[in-house]
């Protein structure tokens, strides 16, 4: 079996909080005419450049035409090398190489006639307990609107949520006020995001000013990379402390520094399911936990997402993929399924990532390529609209 070509689709959809995320569905083709598709989660996160889809698209046919689909190693590594890690959270290059990823564990599996479950060496759990996030209240008057969201999701079975949290205290402690005295024990506050908009010793103060209204974990609690500081932060709470892998020289350094208790690994940070479960190796054999993180991904990747944590032994955090659930359309025939609180695990019938595509819908939400709008720094941190 051989590449025969590699097609690359951009889809626009906006959330319910009316911010629009732009994702690409990579296309990879065969001359035994099974495709495998991958996505390339959210690509609208800062810094605010954009690839050339079309540029994109005839970089990755002119290195994978004529490849054997099967040679995973070989494949992901050549892609590492035309998009290599730049120590930066949201480069875009693991966004590329995750699809590619994705796309080519989908391959195989139709080939093989296997849910990719089996390529991952099998799964230990069905379903992933999942958080549903509350983005963040930079003003007061944005706390009523946080309080809605959580009555409307713990009415479908969401009982556990992550606050983005940080900069404006005062919004985030009425926000976890009204939460308490509405809901009591029967809504859990998984973490505290601070996003790496604070130095670790202002996150701390917040921290210890938020503890009190019950919160399991601590998210991105120092400055990107700064992993003394990650450390200093877990030496004065008596919380475990979580941080997104977005690199491996930035995974070695908080195994060095001891950072971190729970490492946060998103296909879409770390550059698709190889590098993910060598990442969750290297916390393994270091005692460390893991969750998995989100960009929010749409069902294809969520669906991904969900494989990954299925297979691995030290998942021991809630989780946070619930992509599917904010955005208002989807690119799936059907999307993944939400039960109780959990994201259900793919059929482990269906070959590949286990999702089928709606073409239909690709072609109605298709644009051009990448592209930004005017969106202020603000409103991209918070994944909210300007209006």
């Amino acid at each position: 079996m051989r590449i025969t070509d590699v097609l690359l689709d951009i889809v626009s959809i906006p959330r319910y909080t009316g911010f629009v995320c732009q994702h690409g569905l990579i296309r990879i083709m065969t001359d035994e005419g099974i495709v495998g598709i991958g996505e390339m989660s959210d690509f609208s996160h800062l810094p605010k450049y954009s690839l050339d889809a079309r540029d994109l698209q005839a970089t990755l046919r002119a290195h994978l035409v004529g490849r054997d689909p099967f040679d995973l190693v070989g494949i992901n590594g050549e892609v590492a090398g035309l998009f290599p890690e730049t120590m930066y959270y949201y480069e875009k290059g693991t966004f590329v190489r995750c699809g590619v990823d994705l796309a080519l564990h989908d391959l195989v599996g139709k080939a093989l006639g296997v849910n990719v479950s089996t390529l991952l060496g099998g799964r230990l759990r069905d379903k992933l307990k999942v958080c549903y996030p509350i983005f963040r209240s930079r003003t007061l008057e944005e706390v009523k609107a946080n309080v809605d969201v959580v009555r409307q999701r713990f009415a479908q079975g969401f009982d556990v949520f992550r606050l983005y949290a940080g900069v404006n205290p005062d919004a985030d402690e009425a926000f976890l006020d009204a939460v308490r005295q509405e809901f009591g024990s029967r809504v859990t506050i998984k973490s505290l995001d601070f996003s790496h908009l604070l130095d670790w010793k202002s996150a701390l103060r917040v921290t210890k000013r938020l503890l009190p209204y019950g919160v399991q974990l601590i998210e991105s609690p120092a400055v990107r990379n700064d992993f003394e500081g990650l450390r200093h932060f877990r030496l004065a709470v008596d919380l475990p402390v979580s941080e997104h892998v977005w690199s491996f020289k930035q995974l070695h350094d908080m195994l060095r520094h001891d950072s971190v208790d729970i490492f946060n690994i998103a296909l879409i940070f770390i550059g698709g399911f190889a590098a993910a479960r060598k990442a969750a190796a290297a916390a393994e054999v270091a005692g460390k936990g893991v969750l998995i993180g989100t960009t929010q991904e749409l069902s294809l990747g969520t669906a991904a997402q969900a494989l990954l944590g299925a297979s691995l032994p030290n998942l021991n955090a809630i989780s946070d993929p619930t992509g599917p659930e904010l955005y208002i359309d989807d690119v799936t025939t059907a999307p993944v399924r939400y039960e109780n609180g959990y994201l259900l695990v793919p059929d482990a019938s269906k070959p590949g990532l286990g999702m089928d595509i709606d073409w239909n819908k690709v072609e109605r939400l298709r644009i051009e390529g990448f592209h930004w709008s005017a969106e202020r720094v603000a409103n991209l941190q918070d994944r909210t609209s300007a209006s």
